[in-house]
Formats: structure tokens, C-alpha cells, sequence
């Protein structure tokens, strides 16, 4: 439990996220958290929801917590921390979870020596299974870093990294889970074309996908080693494992990575 008061600016699936996760892993209690949102909708399913304080304030957000988490889309980022900037002063230790969105733009908008930090969720952190990586801006002490990492790890993991490297987190964990739905939206569709009920295709696919996924972090074997335990020679998975090498799966993925990447580095330069 850490004795700072959380607030979040944007309560939408993210936001009321880390807010869920932070309450239910007991990290603060309800009187420690706040939200604020445009959204009369939101703001009223995250009260009734956590039982927490709403408002459209999001200076009443600032003047509240002792951690602001910013949850916006970075195309309103600006404008919401220009509006912020004097309630987050030196004191306050500002989050932002605004994709592609560099430390350095964020600063650039706060008093000098603004303590902030840039993370990077993803969309499991709404069942608390999140996965994301966070990195320090010029004036986050260590132990901000590791209030963040706290925050991070009550909805999933939380990994720090230089800066430098978010994009990347941004195209393999940030987008990530679609590449993982296409997977077992295809497998599923194998089982139908191959006289399967939808939903008995549909069930075996995500708890396939979910029981090895459970296999590789708890056996802490090699995932070729866990690969080669399936795969006998001449049977039906090296079969398989055939047709997913030739049509260049791996060298697929790997390039869906590197664009998403590619992506987020040029909505960071400001691009459209």
C-alpha cells in the first residue's frame, strides 16, 4: 500500500483500468483515488463502479492527488497538460500513458524540473493481466520510478526502459493483443473450415492460446523446448508447423512489430 493519493485525467478503458487495479490490489484505498473526465457517461460508471470521486474538473484532479495519471489521446495531450501545468508543478509526479507521446513534448509543456514519467499499457490491463513498460523523464527521482512500477504491477507487469525503446514496446505489447486476436480468430476459423462447431472452435482456440501461454511463463522452459515437446516426428503438428513456416509466419509477425513501431516513432514526430 503506498500513501499516495491517485488521480486520473480520463477515465475511459485505461484510465478506469489502472484505477480498478490500484483499489482491488488493495494499493490505495477508495478515499486515495480520483477521476476526471469530459464524459458525464464515464464519469458516472467509474463512480458507481469503484465508489471513488468524480469530477470534470481536471484541476480538481491535480489539486487532489499527489500522482496524476494522464489517460488521454495524445492528439489532446497538449492542451490538457498546458491546462494542467500549474497544479502539477515541481511537487507533483505527473504519468503519461499517452501513446508515441515523448518525454520531452510532455516537459516542454510543464514548469522546468517537472517530475514525469511516459508508460506504455496495454488493453489486458483491463482484466489485470496488463503488460507495460515505463521510462523516467529528466527530473523522476528512483523511487517515483518505483511508485510507477507499484501502479504498473497491481493491473500486470510493469518493466522500466529507456526511453528510446517505447516505440518498440508500443508495436509488440501495445498492439500486440489485435496480432494475438487475429491468431486465434484464424485458429478457430481452422477448426470450423475442418467441421467444428464456431463456438467449440472458438472455446479450444482461446484456451489453447491461454493454457500455453500459461505453460511458457510457469515451466520456465526455452519455447523451442516447449515447441519440441509437441512436435513428433512425422506426426500432425510438424505437419502444421510446415505450413505456418512456409507461409512465413514468423518473418510476418516480426514485420507487424517493426511497422507498428515504425508507427508510433512517426505519431511521436507530430505526423499524421
Amino acid at each position: 500500500m503506498i500513501k499516495e493519493k491517485i488521480g486520473v485525467v480520463g477515465a475511459g478503458k485505461i484510465g478506469s483500468a489502472i484505477l480498478r487495479g490500484v483499489i482491488r490490489s488493495g494499493l490505495v484505498q477508495k478515499h486515495q483515488a480520483m477521476a476526471s473526465d469530459v464524459s458525464q457517461t464515464l464519469r458516472q460508471a467509474v463512480a458507481k463502479q469503484l465508489g471513488i470521486k468524480v469530477t470534470p474538473n481536471n484541476a480538481e484532479v491535480c489539486a487532489f492527488a499527489d500522482i496524476v495519471i494522464l489517460a488521454v489521446k495524445p492528439q489532446i495531450l497538449d492542451p490538457v497538460v498546458k491546462e494542467i501545468a500549474k497544479g502539477i508543478g515541481k511537487t507533483k509526479l505527473l504519468v503519461s500513458v499517452a501513446a508515441g507521446v515523448p518525454l520531452a513534448r510532455i516537459e516542454s509543456l510543464l514548469a522546468k524540473g517537472a517530475r514525469v514519467v511516459r508508460v506504455m499499457p496495454n488493453i489486458p490491463c483491463v482484466v489485470g493481466a496488463g503488460a507495460s513498460c515505463y521510462a523516467g523523464g529528466s527530473s523522476a527521482s528512483a523511487k517515483d520510478l518505483e511508485k510507477v512500477g507499484a501502479i504498473l504491477d497491481s493491473f500486470g507487469i510493469g518493466l522500466p526502459v529507456e526511453e528510446k525503446y517505447l516505440d518498440a514496446v508500443t508495436g509488440l505489447s501495445g498492439s500486440g493483443p489485435a496480432y494475438v486476436f487475429l491468431f486465434i480468430e484464424s485458429l478457430a476459423d481452422g477448426g470450423v473450415q475442418m467441421g467444428l462447431s464456431r463456438d467449440v472452435a472458438l472455446k479450444l482456440a482461446l484456451q489453447t492460446v491461454y493454457g500455453s501461454a500459461r505453460l511458457a511463463l510457469e515451466s520456465g522452459k526455452h519455447l523451442a523446448e516447449l515447441r519440441e515437446e509437441v512436435t513428433s516426428p512425422g506426426g500432425t503438428t510438424i505437419a502444421g508447423l510446415y505450413a505456418l513456416e512456409k507461409g512465413k509466419m514468423r518473418g510476418t509477425v516480426m514485420e507487424a512489430v517493426l511497422r507498428a513501431t515504425r508507427r508510433s516513432q512517426a505519431l511521436g514526430k507530430g505526423e499524421s
